[in-house]
């Protein structure tokens, strides 16, 4: 197979975000398992440095380090050490994420600027803090975890979808502007995942709504034609092909990962 189409990130330098538990996790480990040094970043010390232990037992390199993606401080900073200890970055993963619910009427304001934070703002700083090492090298792929919220609305989650509209909005604007680098920037839209975070969120709707947690499950499989959640590993799966050079057409798209929920 041709060196361009060799399917290994083996060289490549990974940047992981939310990378503790969840999703994250996931993707930080499939990065290493396909031959990528992976540095991760998260709030919680402990996650992350169960994480590089894996990932170094795998025979790849990995650094982590706390960090607010929220606090552009911290996401300054971040940057920078990584790509200091690293020498370049080629592939940034904007995992990092929260979802809460709430009805429209009487909407915490507090609860909207956070959703925007978390899921919008923060794919803004750490983009912005890479951007600069993307451009110097003139290579790179940016791959955003968004959610089949960026392509349609919901009910009781008016701040998150807004928030996952924008980030798809912003992936699709970057994609256009780092063109010329050679740099490719997609998101992955995935339907409810198998994850902690899902978990957290049957509990509080099951709160709001009178039913019980097995009821709001069985209703979030449903939403799915293959009546099931989707596990992390596919997401990740989908993260190394986005990440190798065969993906390099790939750019400016909001790929669905949702067992056919949505097919556009």
């Amino acid at each position: 197979m041709p060196e361009e189409t060799r399917l290994t990130l083996a060289g490549r330098h990974a940047v992981v975000t939310g990378a503790g538990r969840g999703i994250g996790r996931s993707i930080a480990l499939a990065l290493a398992e396909a031959g990528a040094d992976v540095a991760v970043t998260a709030r919680t010390v402990s996650e992350l440095e169960r994480l590089v232990t894996e990932i170094q037992a795998m025979g790849r390199s990995s650094i982590a380090i706390p960090c607010d993606v929220t606090n552009v401080d911290q996401v300054q900073h971040m940057a920078m050490t990584f790509i200091e200890v690293l020498g370049h970055i080629d592939i940034l993963v904007n995992n990092a994420g929260n979802a809460a619910s709430h009805k429209l009427l009487n909407h915490p304001d507090e609860l909207w600027h956070r959703m925007l934070a978390i899921n919008l703002t923060s794919v803004y700083y750490v983009t912005k803090a890479f951007m600069p090492t993307f451009i110097e090298q003139k290579s790179g792929r940016i791959i955003n975890i968004a959610s089949i919220a960026s392509r349609v609305g919901y009910p009781y989650i008016a701040a998150y979808v807004a928030a996952k509209h924008g980030t798809l909005g912003l992936t699709r604007a970057l994609a256009a502007e780092m063109m010329p680098y050679n740099v490719t920037v997609n998101a992955i839209c995935p339907g409810y995942i198998n994850t902690p975070m899902t978990a957290s969120n049957i509990r509080n709707i099951a709160m709001q709504t009178g039913m019980t947690e097995a009821q709001v499950r069985e209703t979030m499989e449903k939403m799915n034609p293959q009546q099931r959640l989707i596990e992390p590993e596919e997401v990740a799966a989908l993260v190394v092909h986005l990440a190798q050079d065969i993906s390099k057409g790939i750019t400016g798209q909001a790929i669905n990962l949702d067992g056919g929920a949505i097919m556009s």
